[in-house]
């Protein structure tokens, strides 16, 4: 359509947009119409389940707090959600520019959900909410060049584990083309404006990933993650731009462990942004690994509760000792094909088991996991729907192309079947009936997208994507060959 693309591949959906912030944004949106109406159900259940609250409430009182100062600081991105909201309604979907930028704001929504109750007149201590209550801390990565990668340069992985009922739908690439700004590429949700996750490249040559912070319980009103992270994206030209542009305003929402890295410089940042502090390292050879806690003392102990650093009982701790251990095990090897070996290792290293895919290894499986090990009354229940959704992995190599390789379902390959599930753990019933399968699927390359005016870059870009296609096809090819010969020897 004017203004953009879509396809499916392999659980994903491709959206190329470009042109103004209204003519991207009603691209956009008009292409994820039917997936939004799905997101809007599940929105209006889960919401209420988490909070006793409705999404409707949420919508009102969240676009009290932050829409104003969207207008006025964001005015750009502000123009692009009310094209999203036009299309997203031209396209049969009902919802408004105020549904959009709450939406936005989802992974924002705990941290001042507790702020703002906590504002309420005459409410008793024991109604008042805990923002590490809702906190589900997501995702493992890591970042490294020199010793540690193959060609020197940099590589980054990253999955995405999450409650299922919300993280079936990160299953978005988004190439987006500003009239103003660098071209990114990014996994994301339907309709949202940044990452989310965060996977993402630029047309500057920076890369970034992240991990929460786990059992952050500070919040500031002031600007949303997502516009800021945003804005670095499509206008920071350089990793000090992008420290500079996320403590501008910064709010304490989702607070995170950001890994950064400059393929153009070959130099990688860890970012551990909470609210009153942030911590910065910096190298040219070495690597950063997210694991949902803090390094930093001052993050982790003044603004962190029950944050799971040292317990290796808990994915915080069992993730940091594995990931220490997998870039030392791989030092001068890690390239794509080991990085999507990391990303997907089920090694559990408190019960020292090879293969035991559970809530403790990098690629998390908490719905296979009964919890008898775990410390902490919050946080994830035995067998909680609930784990990794995806995994994604670039190099400079790729990323100058502007490419990289996802795997949706979760970064193992394990399939998610909705039934079996539900069959098995009828605790969860409620939740059944918005919940997907996700079957098992290749790792699938994605790139930008020729627009209209093409360049030699675009030009390029294309025959390497063809390049990639036909490999991909071949193998694809040869692994049905194989799975045909298995089932008849079978």
């Amino acid at each position: 359509m004017k203004n953009g693309a879509s396809y499916n591949m392999n659980g994903w959906k491709y959206i190329s947009i470009y042109g103004s912030p209204k003519d991207r944004g009603y691209a956009y949106g008009y292409m994820c119409a039917v997936e939004f109406k799905e997101i809007q159900k599940m929105l209006q259940y889960n919401m209420f389940q988490t909070y006793a609250e409705t999404w409707e409430w949420f919508i009102v009182h969240v676009n009290k707090s932050i829409k104003e100062k969207t207008k006025k600081h964001f005015p750009e991105f502000y123009e692009e959600m009310k094209g999203i909201a036009n299309g997203v309604n031209d396209a049969g979907t009902k919802t408004s520019i105020d549904e959009i930028i709450a939406w936005n704001y989802y992974y924002s929504i705990p941290y001042w959900y507790s702020w703002y109750s906590s504002r309420k007149k005459n409410q008793s201590t024991n109604t008042k909410p805990n923002i590490s209550e809702n906190v589900k801390e997501k995702c493992s990565a890591f970042i490294a060049c020199g010793d540690y990668t193959e060609d020197g340069k940099i590589v980054v992985a990253h999955n995405s584990f999450t409650g299922f009922i919300d993280g079936q739908y990160l299953n978005v690439v988004l190439d987006i083309h500003p009239n103003k700004g660098h071209r990114i590429l990014m996994q994301t949700a339907p309709c949202f404006i940044w990452s989310g996750t965060d996977f993402f490249i630029t047309s500057k040559g920076i890369v970034g990933t992240e991990t929460t912070i786990g059992g952050f319980n500070k919040y500031k009103n002031m600007l949303s993650i997502g516009c800021r992270i945003r804005k670095a994206m499509q206008y920071g030209n350089s990793l000090d731009d992008y420290v500079k542009i996320l403590l501008q305003g910064n709010s304490g929402d989702y607070a995170n462990s950001w890994l950064f890295g400059n393929i153009h410089t070959n130099e990688i940042m860890r970012l551990e942004l909470g609210l009153n502090f942030h911590n910065v390292e910096r190298t040219k050879n070495g690597y950063y690994i997210g694991f949902n806690a803090a390094y930093d003392p001052n993050i982790r102990i003044k603004e962190c509760k029950n944050d799971g650093f040292y317990d290796i009982r808990r994915h915080q701790g069992a993730r940091r000792v594995r990931l220490t251990e997998l870039m030392d095990e791989n030092k001068g090897k890690i390239n794509i094909e080991v990085a999507k070996k990391i990303i997907s290792d089920h090694y559990d290293v408190y019960l020292h088991k090879k293969n035991n895919p559970s809530s403790r290894t990098v690629c998390a499986h908490y719905y296979m996991d009964a919890r008898e090990y775990m410390s902490q009354t919050e946080g994830a229940k035995p067998f909680d729907p609930h784990g990794a959704v995806d995994g994604c992995v670039t190099d400079s190599k790729h990323a100058e192309r502007m490419g990289f390789f996802g795997r949706f379902g979760n970064s193992c390959g394990i399939p998610f079947v909705k039934k079996d599930f539900c069959n098995k753990h009828i605790q969860y019933d409620n939740y059944c009936p918005y919940l997907k399968d996700r079957p098992s699927q290749p790792w699938t390359y994605f790139t930008i997208t020729p627009h209209p005016t093409k360049t030699h870059h675009h030009k390029t870009q294309t025959k390497f994507l063809d390049k990639i296609k036909n490999k991909t096809k071949t193998n694809n090819n040869t692994n049905n060959t194989n799975n045909k010969t298995k089932k008849h020897n079978k």
